[in-house]
């Protein structure tokens, strides 16, 4: 899965490469400190937008490997920034590790709007695989009691987003084993088990718990889905859940099938897409 984002993210860093000559980057910024490690992020914006939305990037990687590095960029001509967030991996600390993380530098972004150059009423969430996992749990339970986490100096400021955007997410682990591939059961199951510190089967309750399908509420922020048909890696049909949930609630979603893309796919850095996501955020922010 690691090398899987290779492809999509080159292709997205040559589509924009041109609009990076004007972007300003400010890097390994840390915004909290978890079991003696600095946790940063690196923000991107676009210097002739001077207070954009905020977008905070999740990499994918299984939960285990990949970084805050070479986020994809293609929504900063849209008039966004970007804040790209690196989090203790699950071979570091298991869930719900992560989600805490994630949280603690939305805090820390929220709080410091005004320092680096954003507005700070809307942030929308934007991951990838893992990622967008990751990306879609944040997302559905603000102050939740147990995934909020108390790192970072800024536990009173809010961790709330007002979008999210998943790209082939896993949404439900309590059913992707069933419907995964022979492929995709060789990543999951491992990555699984890492994540949750046991498979799944032994602990279903922290199963259900880190499964975003669960956690949705009628405050749930509204949620713009991107899943590839060919994707043998995490089931299409985890979107669907996602996205049946949250039309079942009434909520704010779109879904987009890529019909000949995989888990990592050029068709996932085209233009026509990151405008619909822009077309779509533009609609509901």
């Amino acid at each position: 899965m690691k090398n899987a984002f290779l492809t999509l993210w080159i292709c997205l860093l040559t589509f924009w490469a041109q609009a990076q000559k004007d972007t300003l980057v400010l890097k390994n910024i840390v915004y909290a400190e978890a079991d003696g490690k600095k946790l940063q992020l690196d923000i991107y914006k676009l210097k002739q937008h001077p207070s954009p939305y905020l977008i905070v990037w999740i990499h994918g990687g299984a939960w285990h490997s990949g970084s805050k590095e070479n986020p994809p960029l293609g929504m900063l001509e849209h008039g966004y920034a970007l804040a790209s967030v690196d989090f203790r991996a699950s071979t570091e600390k298991a869930f719900p590790a992560p989600v805490h993380d994630i949280k603690a530098a939305i805090r820390f972004l929220r709080a410091n709007a005004a320092t680096y150059g954003y507005r700070a009423d809307k942030i929308i969430i934007w991951g990838a695989s893992s990622g967008g996992h990751l990306a879609a749990l944040v997302a559905t339970t603000n102050n939740h009691p147990t995934l909020e986490g108390a790192l970072g100096k800024y536990t009173s400021t809010s961790s709330s987003v007002q979008a999210c955007i998943d790209f082939f997410g896993p949404t439900n682990f309590l059913t992707i084993l069933n419907q995964s591939t022979p492929h995709g059961l060789n990543v999951r199951l491992p990555a699984l088990a890492i994540l949750l510190g046991k498979p799944v089967e032994q602990v279903p309750d922290l199963a259900k718990l880190a499964s975003p399908v669960y956690q949705v509420t009628a405050n749930a922020p509204p949620l713009f889905i991107v899943h590839g048909e060919q994707d043998i890696q995490v089931p299409i049909n985890q979107s669907i859940e996602l996205m049946s949930v949250y039309k079942s609630k009434n909520l704010p979603v779109q879904i987009e099938y890529i019909p000949n893309a995989g888990h990592s796919s050029p068709e996932y850095a085209k233009k026509e897409l990151m405008n619909k996501m822009a077309g779509f955020l533009k609609g509901v922010l």
